[in-house]
């Protein structure tokens, strides 16, 4: 059962979750839109992306050197979180920044430019500028 923003689960670190949406900036535009659940930290890691009906669309693991991708019931695997995010989303994500800008540190990612003023509200952006192509990503807490 998925738990709220910030709660620990009895075994392992901080869950989040809530619903995330990725626009790129492309010819045409491409927009990605996902229920989550993420834990971990920025070397060892777990991201599910679920459909809005519910069904679990990707689970992506990482630790260093290595990222795995499950999804419509085969594997992948990538030789970092990056390649792999790029891969499923057409970018790539800053996954490991991602933890810290929802615990509220303004991490530094490359090309990536974070606003963390809605974060007490449940709400999170970021834009990257580059390299191409313009992303925007929104994440929203339950």
């Amino acid at each position: 059962m998925p738990q709220g923003p910030g709660q620990r689960d009895a075994t392992g670190p901080k869950v989040r979750s809530g619903r995330l949406a990725l626009y790129l900036a492309t010819e045409p535009p491409q927009d990605f839109f996902a229920s989550f659940e993420l834990r971990g930290t920025a070397n060892d890691g777990e991201l599910i992306l679920i459909t809005p009906l519910g069904s679990v669309l990707a689970q992506i693991q990482w630790r260093p050197g290595e990222a795995r991708l499950h999804a419509a019931k085969s594997s992948q695997e990538f030789d970092s979180i990056e390649s792999l995010t790029r891969q499923l989303t057409g970018t790539a994500l800053p996954l490991g920044a991602m933890l810290e800008w929802l615990d509220g540190i303004e991490t530094v990612a490359d090309g990536w430019q974070v606003d963390l003023s809605g974060l007490g509200q449940g709400r999170l952006s970021a834009r990257r500028t580059s390299p191409e192509p313009m992303a925007t990503l929104k994440l929203i807490l339950d």
